[in-house]
Formats: C-alpha cells, sequence, structure tokens
C-alpha cells in the first residue's frame, strides 16, 4: 500500500449498483480501471469524439499527487480509441466528476457499453518547479541544438 488515501463518491446511482466501482483488475496492476457510466450504449464514428461519464469523484486531497488518467492499451491497441488528449491530468483539489473524452482513431464505429472500462487512473507524486531564468544555462549539453529528431532515428 502507498499510503495515499484517495476520497471516492459515486455521483451516479449505477455506479457500484449496476456495474463495479473503479477497481484494480490485478495486484500488480498500477491503474484503477474507471467505467463508463451510461444508461444506454454511446457510439464513437471515426474520427470523432465523445464524452463519457464515470459516475465517480475522486478527490486527492494531498497536493504532493495528482491523478493521470491514461487509455486502456486493449482499447487503443485493437479498436483505435484512445483519450482525446492522450491524457488527461485531475489535480488533487478537484472534486467532480470525471468525465472521459474518448477519440475514436480507428476505421469502424466502436460502441462503448455501459458499465465498460474506458481508462486507467494513476496516481503519481507532483514535483512542482520554481524557475529561475537566467540569461545562458549553467552547463552546455550535447543536446542544446538541433530541434526535433536531431539525435538521429538509432
Amino acid at each position: 500500500m502507498s499510503g495515499l488515501i484517495v476520497e471516492a463518491r459515486a455521483v451516479c446511482p449505477r455506479a457500484g449498483r449496476d456495474f463495479p466501482l473503479p477497481s484494480y483488475a490485478t495486484d500488480g496492476a498500477a491503474g484503477l480501471d474507471l467505467r463508463a457510466c451510461l444508461d444506454s450504449a454511446a457510439e464513437i464514428r471515426p474520427g470523432k469524439v465523445v464524452r463519457i461519464r464515470t459516475g465517480v469523484a475522486l478527490y486527492v486531497r494531498d497536493s504532493r499527487y495528482f491523478i493521470l488518467l491514461a487509455p486502456r492499451s486493449g482499447l487503443s491497441a485493437r479498436r483505435g480509441v484512445v483519450l482525446a488528449n492522450t491524457v488527461g491530468i485531475v489535480d488533487s483539489d478537484y472534486q467532480d466528476e470525471i468525465v472521459v473524452a474518448l477519440l475514436n482513431r480507428g476505421r469502424s464505429k466502436y460502441i462503448v457499453q455501459p458499465g465498460e472500462r474506458v481508462c486507467q487512473a494513476l496516481f503519481l507524486p507532483v514535483a512542482r518547479a520554481e524557475l529561475k531564468f537566467v540569461e545562458r544555462f549553467s552547463e552546455t549539453t550535447a543536446r542544446h541544438t538541433g530541434g526535433f529528431g536531431s539525435t538521429g532515428r538509432f
């Protein structure tokens, strides 16, 4: 156990009644599975984004942590359905329902079923930086110029 206590609240009556509350699929799972809290199936056409309610609110409270929402690998690899913003960030002081925007990058429509696992929530530490503006960096590295792809392909 991490010792991190996160308050969870079901904001949709179907969460915990008609389908499971967020949970880890295995003892070794890093991400907590969040499910679609839907009354009926939702269609995502290719190239389109659909907002999916999860039915839960998670309150981290501890500003040393945040929630990273990540796509489910099977859903993205097999169906092309990912989070529209690639990953989501839920700040420690956010208390409203978690809603995810799913993007269908595939070629066929995808139907999200009520209760289906739609993303994962990972609880990660925050490192807040204090910016120190300078005229020159304190050292020069081999990577200081060149931009995208400057280190080569291999």
